[in-house]
């Protein structure tokens, strides 16, 4: 599916609209499928842009929003697999830009009423001129390798006994290269080296931007130095694997191409 951002509210509404809708983190769905613009009539949205031609919209709603006649309230991240891929990754969108939107209501640097600037992803300080564009936070997700075995590790906050790779977010004043030696010494005390980049995904808890390595084993004997991380494995192409992550993440992607 292709889709088209969209800054700005088309000048007429579109009643089948497809409408992201979020009452705090929980998202407004009709079964298996987004509901329409019709749905919510009467609750300014804001612009996502077109999926396939087909307009899409954002609607931040109240607390309590009470949901109509065959529609639920339901958190994103269950979502997951229920909705079509292009779908949820068009929730994430609208998740973060309303975040954004509300977020600067006000300018964070003279206190001033913000509007939206037209015909870009940005809120404007009439007073002092301040613009606030929508962030992301990047992370880096790694893979290291060691003679045909992969380092799994699980996470104190991961759900049950589920394994993943290791992973962090980028500091200021670091290159990604700097961030991958930085975290894999922190978490588990090894070296590595030959870092070779494999993909990128959005990632919307919250407003992150997961960038996959692969690396070598360089030094070190595993040792966990800090709380984030209660235990980390070699595995190999014969062992049994532990829970994964699921198929959708990136670090799935990363697991499954390189430990067939």
């Amino acid at each position: 599916m292709r889709f088209e951002p969209l800054a700005d509210l088309p000048p007429q509404r579109d009643p089948e609209a497809l409408a992201f809708a979020f009452s705090g983190d929980r998202m407004l769905v009709r079964g298996d499928a987004v509901p329409t613009a019709a749905d919510l009539d009467g609750i300014e949205p804001l612009a996502l842009g077109y999926l396939d031609g087909r307009l899409c919209l954002a609607y931040q709603l109240e607390e309590g929003h009470e949901a109509g006649e065959g529609l639920e309230l339901l958190a994103l991240r269950p979502l997951w697999g229920r909705l079509a891929e292009p779908l949820w990754t068009l929730a994430g969108r609208a998740l973060q830009t309303l975040a954004w939107n509300r977020d600067h209501a006000f300018c964070g640097r003279c206190g001033t009423p913000t509007v939206q600037l037209a015909g870009e992803r940005a809120r404007g300080c009439p007073n002092c001129g301040l613009a606030a564009y929508p962030r992301l936070a990047p992370a880096v997700i790694v893979l290291i390798e060691r003679d045909g075995a992969a380092l799994l590790c699980h996470g104190v906050r991961f759900p049950g006994r589920m394994y993943s790779c290791l992973a962090g977010f980028v500091e200021p004043g670091e290159s990604i290269e700097d961030t991958i030696h930085r975290e894999v010494y922190e978490e588990v005390g090894l070296q590595v080296k030959d870092l070779r980049y494999f993909a990128s995904q959005s990632w919307p808890f919250p407003h992150s931007l997961m960038i996959a390595f692969t690396a070598e084993y360089a030094g070190g004997d595993i040792t966990l130095h800090d709380q984030e991380i209660d235990e980390a494995r070699w595995f190999g192409p014969g062992d049994t694997l532990p829970t994964l992550s699921p198929s959708q993440s990136i670090s799935r992607a990363l697991i499954d191409a390189n430990l067939p």
